[in-house]
């Protein structure tokens, strides 16, 4: 096998594992859905219709997993441990936020997720452009959609206290 050919699957590889961490991350969230609590909350007029989140968080997960893959493919591991590591905590407190949210009906603690998720995307957005600023471009759509949805709970939480 030539270096060239090894070099292509260990780069497909890398793009599969990226993508699994993060449809895993996907789907802890999914597991908690609006359902009817979420229906009868007083929310504000623009509120999106529920049937927009799922293509808007597909495309949103997608680019998140290819803008980890860049970084990794160009720095390895060993070379981008707190870009990388970053990305690992905002996309735990991701998933994190469906449970308190849905799960849990803590409108309170979401918010603080939301909180602390956005200083951890807002800190991987910017180690991500530092190695690949690709990387960091496809996160932010990401970080847009996370300013507007920490508006809409913390909203939300101030038409349910």
């Amino acid at each position: 096998m030539t270096p060239e050919r090894q070099e292509r699957g260990r780069l497909a590889v890398g793009l599969v594992f990226w993508l699994g961490v993060v449809f895993l991350a996907a789907y802890t969230g999914s597991r908690f859905m609006p359902g009817a609590w979420y229906a009868e909350l007083d929310k504000p007029s623009w509120t999106p219709p529920n049937a927009a989140f799922g293509p808007v968080w597909t495309a949103l997960y997608v680019m998140m997993a290819v803008a980890a893959w860049l970084v990794w493919a160009r720095c390895g591991a060993a070379g981008a441990p707190a870009a990388l590591t970053a990305f690992l905590v905002q996309l735990g407190l991701n998933a994190t936020w469906s449970w308190l949210f849905f799960g849990r009906q803590a409108i309170g603690l979401a918010l603080l997720d939301l909180v602390l998720l956005w200083a951890a995307l807002a800190a991987t957005t910017t180690l991500f452009w530092r190695k690949r600023p690709l990387a960091g471009a496809l996160l932010a759509p990401y970080l847009l959609w996370t300013t507007y949805a920490g508006f809409l709970n913390f909203a939300i939480w101030r038409l349910n206290r």
